[in-house]
């Protein structure tokens, strides 16, 4: 529908006429009218007659016009404004009987100067024409947090997890009305079943916000849900299936879009954030992408140069070859078999070479290292230590 057409709708309701009411009734006559009708049409009270729900609906709609002042105000002079001009005629003219009158000119003129027909009508139906007393509006679901702990073999290649998660929803028993199952509601004294109370918020201002006794409903129950307590909530408890991407790193955080708190009236769920732990492994660690491993290796192996073979984490072992004379600590590069990247490469393998001092040496060995440390001068390895340690 075009805007002159939803204009042409709003303006042709009568909502004087929908509460009953006349149009010179009084602010308490209106709201008296209204709670009368709520009551009678409640969905609440009326769970599978549409009739009711539509009717409920209208009489909310008129009373959040009609029942505020301001608003009645201006609806009144709108109201006016239209059966004037011939409504049926356009927008553009016809007012009056046959000028060429702009009515959107006219509205400014009457509203004050403001910002014409859009201003008042925005501020008569709450931000959108046509909008009235809207449904409650979407509300998207809290976010979750939760942790999973996985193998550090499952890190590297990814894993499917079970997370079993608690969040707030409608309370299993009354299903979220918040009163004891077979019991019926009644108008919430507090609010005079409009769902809304008025705040004062400092000097002349005030500002209309939900029920704290109802919490919007407009309906209370004598006899509360056993089970939550006249709260309408509840904890529910499901349980998920988790897809850890593979290359994870132990205290990331994942996010998984859609998997959190569900939404209000019919909004979008939340998200569900979850912290991964990784264990730790025996052999390999880990250094961002990389993956790291401590080789043992003889003295003989480092001076003299050997070819050495090297665990993986991928499958078979690599061979390593260790150049005569390599320092003990050195770190050797191999490449593609560290951890998996988000492009689908994968990180290298970072080998560490370690000298291992026998604990024990038979007669063979132990003959054999004194004539090398004969055939040496180990002093020579010290000589400067003194002199700088000196100063």
């Amino acid at each position: 529908m075009s805007d002159e057409g939803i204009r042409s709708d709003w303006a042709s309701k009568d909502f004087y006429q929908e509460l009953g009411v006349a149009k010179t009734a009084s602010q308490d006559e209106i709201k008296k009218a209204y709670r009368k009708l709520a009551r009678a049409h409640h969905p609440d009270s009326h769970p599978d007659d549409t009739a009711k729900h539509e009717k409920f609906k209208a009489v909310a709609e008129a009373y959040d016009v009609i029942g505020d002042p301001d608003k009645r105000k201006k609806y009144d002079q709108a109201r006016e404004m239209f059966s004037r001009g011939g409504f049926g005629g356009g927008f553009g003219g016809g007012y009056g009987g046959g000028g060429n009158v702009n009515v959107e000119d006219l509205l400014r003129d009457r509203a004050g100067g403001g910002g014409g027909f859009g201003d008042l009508f925005g501020d008569l139906f709450g931000g959108g024409f046509g909008a009235g007393r809207r449904a409650p509006r979407p509300s998207r679901g809290g976010d979750l947090e939760t942790t999973a702990t996985i193998g550090f073999t499952e890190a590297l290649e990814g894993v499917t997890v079970s997370l079993r998660i608690s969040s707030e929803g409608a309370c299993p028993t009354c299903h979220g009305t918040g009163g004891k199952p077979g019991t019926k509601p009644h108008a919430c004294p507090v609010c005079e079943g409009t769902g809304m109370v008025t705040a004062s918020v400092g000097g002349a201002f005030s500002m209309n916000e939900t029920c704290p006794a109802c919490g919007g409903r407009q309906l209370v129950y004598d006899d509360p849900c056993p089970t939550c307590h006249g709260s309408g909530t509840g904890q529910a408890t499901r349980t998920i299936q988790a897809k850890i991407p593979a290359g994870v790193k132990d205290g990331q955080r994942i996010r998984l879009r859609g998997k959190g708190a569900a939404g209000g009236n019919g909004g979008p769920a939340g998200d569900l954030y979850v912290t991964v732990k990784v264990t730790g492994h025996r052999v390999f660690g880990r250094k961002g992408n990389d993956l790291t491993v401590d080789v043992p290796v003889s003295f003989a192996e480092l001076a003299l140069g050997a070819e050495i073979k090297v665990p993986t984490m991928t499958g078979s072992p690599v061979t390593l070859k260790v150049p005569a004379g390599t320092p003990n600590g050195r770190t050797f590069r191999v490449r593609g078999k560290g951890a998996a990247k988000a492009d689908g490469s994968r990180g290298d393998l970072l080998a560490t070479v370690e000298v291992q001092v026998p604990a024990s040496l038979d007669a063979e060995a132990k003959a054999a290292l004194e004539a090398y440390a004969a055939a040496t001068t180990s002093s020579a390895l010290r000589a400067g230590l003194f002199d700088e340690a000196a100063g």
